[in-house]
């Protein structure tokens, strides 16, 4: 399939057909990340950027201590 480059603003862009649009799942405002390769350009959908903060919301030391429970201390470890 080929398609046309035009200038916009002081780039150059192209359109997306819909078929391909579609069997991607690109639709308006879909971020893509483009890098070169050795003979062409590879776009592909954006990965997620995640904040700590957002990831952390809601995480307190009273919902971490059932994840790190491991039953009471019997050798070495034990802290008095």
């Amino acid at each position: 399939m080929q398609v046309r480059v035009s200038r916009w603003g002081n780039s150059v862009g192209l359109r997306i057909p819909k078929e391909l649009a579609e069997q991607f799942g690109l639709t308006e405002g879909t971020q893509v990340e483009m890098r070169a390769e050795r003979d062409g350009l590879l776009l592909s959908p954006a990965r997620p950027r995640f904040k700590l903060t957002d990831l952390l919301v809601g995480m307190t030391p009273e919902a971490m201590s059932e994840a790190f429970d491991w039953g009471p201390d019997v050798g070495r470890e034990r802290v008095d």
